[in-house]
C-alpha cells in the first residue's frame, strides 16, 4: 500500500455513527519517497480528504511515509510514535487521539 491509497481509502474506513457534532482538520505533513500534504476533513458526518495544506488545520501530525503507513495499519502505536519522536503533532493534541476513533483503517481492508 502507498501512502496516497491509504488517505484515499479513508473515507470509506471513516466511522460516521463516532462523529456526530466533530468539526476537525487533520494536516498531515509526511516526509520520505512519499512525501506530501494531506488533509482529511470532518465535518457534518462526513469525511473528505484532499492533497495539499489547509489554511487552518485543528491538527498537524508530521512522520515519516513508513510511520504513517504503520500507525494505521496498527505496526505502530501513537503513543510510542510520539515518545520516540517518530509522530511530532502541533496544535489540538486531543483531535489527534479522535484519529483511532474515526477511523478502522486496518479493519476496512486499507491495510497491507
Amino acid at each position: 500500500m502507498t501512502v496516497r491509497e491509504l488517505f484515499l481509502g479513508m473515507p470509506q474506513a471513516f466511522q460516521a455513527d463516532k462523529a456526530a457534532g466533530e468539526n476537525l482538520v487533520f494536516q498531515f505533513h509526511i516526509t520520505g519517497e512519499e512525501a506530501g500534504d494531506w488533509q482529511v476533513i470532518i465535518a457534518e458526518g462526513q469525511c473528505r480528504v484532499a492533497e495539499g495544506v489547509h489554511p487552518q488545520p485543528t491538527v498537524t501530525l508530521t512522520l515519516k511515509d513508513q510511520d504513517w503507513l504503520d500507525l494505521a495499519t496498527g505496526k505502530l502505536s501513537g503513543m510510542k510514535a510520539v515518545m520516540t519522536g517518530r509522530l511530532k503533532i502541533k496544535g489540538n493534541i486531543m483531535a489527534a487521539q479522535k484519529l483511532n476513533t474515526l477511523f478502522t483503517l486496518a479493519e476496512a481492508g486499507v491495510s497491507t
